[in-house]
């Protein structure tokens, strides 16, 4: 076995593979980019290198820094993680060049199944279903679009030579392909340096099913049961489950012996996964992730087994630990903890954790993340900040442990998917297992925010932590009455006027002291309220009725989840005139940091609401910047392939 192991990837997948390579009395090495020089990793690992500045193609993408710090640590191995270098075939020759162990399958391997195109062709070959399609090397439009023709609409654009949703595009009508394509193909480029496609039919309503399957090198395959990844946004996954629900016997059954003849076709060695597209009874052959997988957890929490133990094994020369798969105990559920904005299409969230508390691990839960409490959420890399993994003897036990660990989750300082996870965990069709890869945007209005108006528990529970000393500060014993905070005053009580917005609405609060707490004069009602924060939480005492309500505040912003929603308040100034936010309503700026894909507009161009002005990506995602109404471009801030910061002018609209 290795003595030291280089981990060539960041934050929670580096973090985990550390704490296995520590169990086995591995010597782990981390690497780091400026941006992650204070992560969560380095500081785990025994010891790590710095490999450039912050963007991933100037340092977690640069192979020959990456070797050069596994040889002045004396690595005799390098775990790739998944994502970066993790399906990059000349790294794993480089690796092999230089007698440093790729903890992976081989170069052969990785080409045979990293192009879509080609992989489908090896499946067909050996007997594998795949979807009908198109999977050739013209890649001319019109022969694009003849073929699409063929096929039939609705269809799917795939990108060739990748994964994660980039470069992926439905198209259901004619005329709309061309625009998809140059689209993905764009994607395509950014993503993976190659804008090559192909097509296949655009099923209806599937599911997302793969299957674990592992390999040595001594002629060994075996499966390790399956998983349903089907809840998606932007194409990437967001809940995954083992072993995947509601399947026949006799489909479980050929999913497996198609994973294993899928791995042997291609002389697989190492963790990888096969992933189908499965309607009813049929199940298509998707593409093959040579890599371990984000929801490797929820295989282990069914198996007993660690999946990066069995990889280190079999990098080593080993054979597979046991002979086939043990039988899977149990369910488990996994979600993606992601800083991004469910209500502005998932648009990735940058800034400072500034409040990041997530529930202490048990046998029943497992948590997963590389960032703690102060740590920055940069635009440099995936948003995800965490994983939670739950189980329990069935489905549904392990999902409302799922339910209660979310619940106990706090975050500020950035805008996160939390609330859309437990909406989603909650939701029937979730626990009934309706599931298919459309099922976050035919449930999206129900796993939105709620839209109805916050009520007098959530204001009142938004005042108190409003007019209550800073947490973590001590009120000094006063013996000027000027300084006291208690209302007094030379004739009678003070008050305060309070003015919090709801989304749009607006609610003003009059507090005025009371003997023991508040006042609160609300929407034509008055109310009493007094309390005090009290492990982690508010107690709000509301009409004499105490209520531990989790409040979370961050600036002006104040999340209050009651058992019915959640709801973000945030404080105006009451006294502010009316119609301070007019001026630069027509300036449309970027959202976070990013570059600039495409301009789409012309200086003095009419423009409709909802048309689409620009494209940004940041974050591995694309980002639409479109006309909130109708007007006329007025200015344009930037040109396509300028990198901006949060803030900078993209377009200034003015009325037509």
């Amino acid at each position: 076995m290795f003595r030291t192991l280089l981990i060539a990837n960041r934050g929670e997948i580096a973090c985990r593979v550390i704490r296995t390579a520590r169990r086995m009395g591995i010597r782990s090495v981390a690497v780091f980019s400026e941006a992650d020089a204070g992560a969560q990793h380095v500081a785990l690992a025994d010891e790590a290198h710095p490999i450039g500045p912050a963007r991933a193609s100037e340092s977690y993408l640069r192979i020959d820094r990456i070797l050069a710090a596994a040889q002045a640590s004396g690595a005799g191995a390098i775990h790739p993680g998944y994502g970066f270098l993790s399906e990059n075939a000349g790294f794993a020759e480089a690796c092999a060049g230089a007698g440093i162990a790729f903890v992976g399958p081989p170069p052969g391997a990785i080409r045979a199944m990293g192009s879509k195109a080609e992989s489908k062709r090896l499946m067909e070959a050996a007997g594998v279903p795949i979807v009908p399609g198109y999977h050739g090397e013209e890649q001319a439009e019109a022969h694009l679009a003849h073929q699409a023709a063929r096929i039939g609409f609705p269809v799917l654009i795939k990108a060739s030579a990748g994964g994660g949703g980039k470069g992926m595009r439905p198209v259901l009508r004619a005329e709309e392909f061309a625009a998809a394509l140059a689209g993905a193909r764009r994607e395509a480029k950014a993503a993976f340096g190659d804008d090559r496609i192909l097509l296949e039919r655009y099923l209806q309503r599937p599911r997302h099913v793969e299957v674990q399957v592992f390999a040595d090198r001594h002629g060994n395959t075996l499966h390790l049961h399956t998983r349903d990844c089907s809840v998606q946004r932007r194409h990437q996954k967001v809940l995954e489950e083992a072993p995947a629900p509601d399947l026949s016997p006799a489909l479980r059954e050929r999913l497996h012996a198609a994973a294993i003849t899928a791995a042997r076709a291609v002389g697989y060695v190492s963790a990888g996964t096969v992933e189908f597209i499965v309607e009813g009874e049929d199940a298509f052959f998707m593409e093959m992730n040579t890599r371990l997988q984000v929801e490797h957890p929820v295989t282990e929490m069914v198996t007993g087994l660690d999946l990066v133990e069995w990889q280190l094994r079999i990098a080593a020369g080993e054979s597979l630990p046991l002979p086939e798969a043990p039988a899977p105990h149990g369910h488990s559920v996994e979600v993606r903890l992601y800083a991004e904005d469910p209500a502005a299409d998932f648009r990735p969230s940058t800034g400072p954790l500034r409040r990041f508390a997530l529930p202490d691990p048990a046998p029943d839960l497992r948590i997963e993340s590389g960032v703690r409490q102060g740590d920055a959420i940069t635009p440099f890399y995936d948003p995800m900040i965490a994983k939670l993994v739950a189980w329990g003897e069935d489905r549904e036990a392990a999902l409302a442990r799922l339910g209660t660990a979310l619940g106990a989750c706090r975050i500020a300082g950035i805008t996160s998917n939390l609330g859309f996870l437990q909406r989603l965990v909650a939701h029937p069709a979730m626990r009934a297992a309706e599931l298919d890869t459309g099922f976050a945007g035919r449930f999206a209005a129900d796993l939105q925010p709620p839209r109805r108006p916050a009520p007098v528990l959530a204001l009142a529970a938004a005042a108190l932590e409003a007019v209550l000393p800073a947490a973590g500060t001590v009120a000094d014993p006063c013996t000027d009455p000027w300084d006291r905070r208690d209302g007094w005053r030379l004739q009678g009580r003070g008050s305060q006027l309070l003015l919090l917005a709801d989304g749009e609405a607006q609610h003003r609060l009059r507090l005025s002291h009371a003997a023991a707490g508040w006042r609160m004069a609300v929407e034509g009602t008055e109310v009493t309220l007094a309390g005090q924060r009290q492990d982690g939480a508010l107690h709000l005492v509301l009409d004499g009725v105490v209520h531990r309500i989790p409040v979370l505040r961050d600036g002006e912003a104040i999340q209050v989840t009651l058992p019915e929603g959640g709801w973000t308040l945030r404080l105006l100034d009451p006294y502010a005139p009316p119609g301070g936010e007019v001026a630069g309503q027509g300036r449309l700026a970027a959202p976070i940091p990013g570059r600039v894909v495409q301009v789409l507009v012309t200086e003095g161009e009419s423009v409709s609401r909802g048309q689409v002005l620009a494209v940004l990506e940041a974050m591995k995602t694309e980002l639409r910047i479109t006309a909130p109404a109708d007007g006329v471009v007025a200015h344009i801030g930037c040109a396509a392939g300028d990198t901006v910061e949060e803030g900078t002018e993209i377009v200034t609209l003015a009325e037509g």
